[in-house]
C-alpha cells in the first residue's frame, strides 16, 4: 500500500528552522516527483516547492525563495523540506504529495496524484 508520512513539523520561534521529512513507503520513490504544499487555516492550499525524480529540477513558491530548499534521499526513500528564516506567516499544516512524471503544473493540488496527512509547523514568539 502507498503511504507518505510526514514528520518534523512543531513549534518554533520567528527566524528559527525546521526541517520536515515526507517518507514513503509501500512503493520507490525513484521515479516520482515530490511536492509539498501547505495550508493555514481559513486559506486554500498552496503549493511550496517541488522537485523533479532525479533532483534536476526544482520549483519554489515566491514567498518562501532563499528561505526553504527541498531535497531527496532516494536511497531512503526521503523527501525533505528545509524550511530556514521561518515566519508567522509560514504557519500552516504542511503536506508532501508525489507524482509519476515532471513538475510542470506543480503548484497545482490536481497535478499531484498521492498525499500524505500532513505536519503542522507553527512559528509563534
Amino acid at each position: 500500500q502507498l503511504q507518505l508520512v510526514e514528520s518534523g513539523g512543531g513549534l518554533v520561534q520567528p527566524g528559527g528552522s525546521l526541517r520536515l521529512s515526507c517518507a514513503a513507503s509501500g512503493f520507490t520513490l525513484d521515479y516520482y516527483a515530490i511536492a509539498w504544499f501547505r495550508q493555514a487555516p481559513g486559506k486554500e492550499r498552496e503549493g511550496v516547492a517541488a522537485i523533479s525524480s532525479r533532483s534536476t529540477d526544482t520549483n519554489y513558491a515566491d514567498s518562501v525563495k532563499g528561505r526553504f530548499t527541498i531535497s531527496r534521499d532516494n536511497a531512503h526513500n526521503t523527501g525533505y523540506l528545509q524550511m530556514n528564516s521561518l515566519k508567522p506567516e509560514d504557519t500552516a499544516a504542511y503536506y508532501c504529495a508525489v507524482r509519476w512524471g515532471p513538475i510542470t503544473n506543480w503548484d497545482r493540488q490536481g497535478w499531484w496524484d498521492y498525499w500524505g496527512q500532513g505536519t503542522q509547523v507553527t512559528v509563534s514568539s
